[in-house]
């Protein structure tokens, strides 16, 4: 590992009067001015190449108790360093991740209450980082955050592509508008119709928030190392175009509950005038704690097929009887109940998934609905749901287990909580280690309903706290962790590589749900992945939802070749191909491509990409000479143009699946062309890309 870390000394000057400090990143383009006010409030500004892309905006907080954070300040010290590493992560889109930024560490006193507060800034060459820091002190040991006044003043009425804020899902359409158009457009956005949504502003939106300016500055701001600490929305102040930190409540209307000594999760703004230098950066990673799991020989990448897309397109049931007006768990005899028939998770049906996954190489097999308890679980405010432990009868799991073990294939598991989190606490030991015992590595948790207790929010400092519990729970029983309907990521991952996957935004399982946008998979990368990768249940191949069930009119958005693409430009450790077996039987050469790709990359490269209108990204299969293209396109049709300088000296056999002449996601979506090509890298194609459509492209060393 390369270090260099360079403190300048000298700045330790008491109680010294500034009016501003000034940050460069390495390569000049960016800057960040630090300033106190005339009353002492502290504001930082962001400019990249002398262009606003932060105008002064304001930094504090409102307590519970003790008078507010947000003026009368002065500044103690000043202490700058400059860092430029290496690190290497245990799964990703790089093999080795680069951490070069600059920092400035303002600390800083409030004058009538001599409490302290420090501001640390990082400024890398593609964006901004900063978190608050409250050392150990008698002034300020407990204290309750009632508001954060973070703002982020926007230097024009941009372009922003964005979901309303929700304190308990992230599964909305994205709509592309003006800021000042946010408010009137909020009531028409497609969302989730579950009941537990909990929308606070018609002008407040969810982070990563991407936007772009008339002048071409593409600018995203997140938050990254989210750790006790609620989930940050942002409000807009539309008459100034200014966003203020809005942080998700608990049941009592606080926001955060803080111990000295303590830092907040960083605040982060990407800058580039290059759409393609947002999907690229490092930022939200590199701000969190490195790997703290010593050994991680047992973190895989896994591809997986499973019993859920039936389920999802109620081709089949989770429940196993329609007996029972409601379920006791430590009461009922599922053996003397009368089965529905329509039980998905049946031992024979869970055979042939694995057989299928041995065939064609995949590494496992999820099974949803597979324990009891799934007749009467979910909005009920039920604490009790599920045991984590008990099949229901047709679910044979020894012989399961024994199966899949003889065929080479290792079993997902599933628990769904119902959001009941007490229920799953107290239950995790129990069924992490019946999942070691059996055979299991990997679990798919879920958090669908109204949270348990009443009145809490998916998004609360105490739920941040229980996903992360889980992880790190996981972590002892080495497994391996997908949580769905949890915070989104902000990048730990890092530090607990065994969170391989989240939910955590409108998936593909929404296809069968009504549909999504096909420009949905577009904005995707700028948003909802800037923080860690995604399940996001790829390879659909029948369009027609109507063939599986013939009750749902569903359609999915998008053509065959655009799903081929998912696999790339959606990079995850975590791949699943979702559809059914007999589809992928009646496609097996287009199949060939999700048999083929790689999940794990020692580089990547985004050579086209527009938020909400196309990408095209290639990656190198870490530790092979082989080569991978994904081409995601929205709703217009258009011509990619690839050029392939990214691979090494030589002659390289390019098999290239793309969309048919006459393909369109609405009314051809499963016309496609498979051909070869010999490419060097001087070669460049233009290749045609549908509505809704898309390409992938697999390279190798040629023979």
């Amino acid at each position: 590992m390369k270090k260099v870390l360079n403190l300048i000394a000298g700045l330790l000057v008491l109680y010294i009067p500034v009016t501003g400090q000034t940050l460069l990143s390495t390569d000049g383009n960016l800057s960040m001015t630090f300033s106190l006010t005339d009353n002492g409030t502290p504001r930082y500004s962001l400019d990249y190449k002398s262009k606003p892309a932060v105008r002064p905006s304001s930094l504090g907080f409102k307590l519970k108790k003790g008078g507010d954070l947000k003026d009368g300040f002065e500044i103690v010290s000043v202490d700058t360093a400059s860092v430029d590493t290496t690190w290497r992560p245990v799964w990703g889109e790089e093999a080795e991740i680069r951490d070069n930024h600059r920092e400035m560490l303002v600390n800083l006193r409030q004058k009538s209450t001599n409490r302290l507060m420090s501001v640390r800034f990082r400024l890398f060459d593609d964006g901004l980082g900063f978190r608050y820091e409250f050392p150990m002190q008698k002034k300020l040991s407990y204290f309750v955050i009632t508001d954060e006044l973070t703002e982020f003043a926007m230097a024009g009425d941009h372009e922003a592509y964005w979901i309303p804020a929700d304190y308990d899902t992230q599964e909305y359409e994205y709509t592309r508008s003006r800021l000042s158009d946010i408010a009137s457009l909020a009531d028409s956005v497609t969302g989730p119709t579950y009941i537990w949504v909990d929308r606070p502003s018609d002008k407040a939106v969810q982070t990563s928030l991407q936007m772009k300016t008339d002048d071409g500055l593409y600018i995203n701001i997140h938050e990254a190392a989210l750790v006790d600490y609620p989930c940050m929305h942002l409000e807009l102040d539309d008459t100034n175009l200014v966003f203020k930190s809005l942080l998700t409540p608990d049941p009592a209307g606080d926001m955060a509950y803080m111990q000295t000594d303590c830092v907040t999760p960083w605040r982060t703004v990407i800058v580039s005038d290059d759409a393609r230098d947002i999907l690229a950066s490092r930022i939200t990673l590199n701000l969190n704690e490195p790997c703290k799991i010593e050994d991680t020989s047992w973190i895989k990448t896994c591809k997986y097929i499973g019993i859920w897309w039936e389920m999802i397109n109620r081709k089949s049931k989770w429940s196993y009887t329609n007996d029972l007006p409601n379920i006791h768990l430590d009461k009922v005899d599922y053996n003397k109940v009368n089965p529905h028939g329509q039980h998905g998770a049946t031992t024979d049906k869970v055979k042939r998934y694995i057989d299928f996954a041995a065939e064609h190489g995949f590494d496992g097999v999820l099974v949803e609905g597979w324990n009891t308890g799934w007749e009467d679980w979910s909005n009920k405010m039920k604490d009790e749901v599920f045991d984590f432990v008990t099949p229901y009868p047709d679910f044979n799991l020894p012989e399961i287990r024994d199966y899949a073990k003889s065929k080479g294939v290792k079993m997902i598991m599933h628990h769904e909580t119902s959001s009941s989190v007490r229920n799953y606490e107290r239950r995790m030991d129990e069924a992490y280690k019946f999942m070691k015992d059996n055979g299991y590595d990997a679990v798919k948790s879920g958090y669908v309903g109204k949270i348990i207790p009443a009145g809490s929010n998916h998004f609360s400092q105490w739920l941040v706290n229980h996903y992360l519990y889980a992880v790190k729970k996981a972590a002892d029983y080495k497994i391996m962790v997908n949580a769905h309907e949890a915070v989104r990521p902000t990048g730990l991952c890092r530090t607990w590589p065994n969170l391989i996957g989240n939910e955590s935004a409108r998936g593909s399982e929404y296809q069968a749900f009504g549909g999504s946008k096909p420009s949905h998979t577009t904005i995707l990368p700028f948003t909802r992945l800037i923080g860690g990768p995604m399940d996001y249940t790829p390879g659909l191949f029948e369009n027609n939802i109507s063939k599986y069930n013939p009750k749902n009119k569903s359609w999915v958005n998008t053509t065959l070749t655009n799903q081929l693409s998912l696999y790339v430009t959606m990079s995850s450790p975590l791949q699943m191909a979702a559809d059914l077996p007999e589809t992928y039987e009646q496609f097996m050469d287009a199949f060939q491509f999700i048999k083929d790709v790689a999940l794990d990359w020692d580089k990547s490269y985004y050579l086209e990409a527009e938020p909400m209108e196309y990408l095209t990204v290639a990656r190198k299969a870490k530790g092979e000479d082989k080569w991978f293209v994904g081409g995601t396109n929205g709703a217009e049709r258009r011509v990619s143009d690839v050029s392939f300088g990214f691979l090494p000296a030589g002659k390289y056999k390019a098999t290239i699946y793309r969309d048919g002449k006459d393909a369109h996601y609405r009314t051809n979506p499963q016309s496609y062309i498979i051909e070869e090509k010999i490419v060097t890298p001087k070669s460049r194609i233009k290749i045609p890309e549908a509505p809704g459509g898309g390409y992938a492209i697999s390279i190798v060393p040629a023979k």
